[in-house]
């Protein structure tokens, strides 16, 4: 009896596990293409819309090459890329691994955003990418 409580008890903790290792595998293709494939390379990717017809960076730019150079370890290039889309592979790191713990152990994730979370992020995007733009953010520049 005590086996077949133990077995019962485990399969939903792993398959709690199908979720956050699908998501793993898409990111980790996402990476292997992107770290394949050079976006310093012109044709290869498609321009920033926004960039293509204003000139001006969007929170986005130089997140491809920003993957890039982060995959191939070197880190500052990341970082002069996009410092934002660092701070997201890092976060998407501590999150994910946070998610398959609680998996594992049976528990939901919870995350606890409200709307001062939410602004709060949204602030900070809206600042990095007038930052960028302005003639003092250069450093900023993808």
């Amino acid at each position: 009896m005590r086996g077949v409580n133990a077995d019962t008890q485990r399969a939903p903790r792993l398959s709690g596990l199908a979720v956050p290792g699908g998501i793993m595998a898409a990111v980790a293709g996402a990476f292997a293409y992107v770290g394949t494939v050079d976006p310093n390379q012109p044709g290869h990717y498609p321009v920033c819309p926004l960039y293509q017809i204003t000139g001006l960076y969007c929170p986005g730019c130089g997140g491809l090459r920003s993957a890039h150079a982060f995959i191939h370890g070197d880190f500052l290039a990341a970082l002069q890329d996009n410092a934002m889309a660092v701070v997201g592979y890092l976060g998407f790191a501590v999150l994910w691994t946070v998610w398959v713990v609680r998996a594992a152990r049976g528990r939901p994730l919870r995350l606890g955003l409200g709307p001062v979370h939410l602004w709060t992020l949204g602030t900070l995007l809206l600042v990095f990418t007038v930052v960028r733009n302005l003639p003092f953010g250069g450093w900023l520049h993808p």
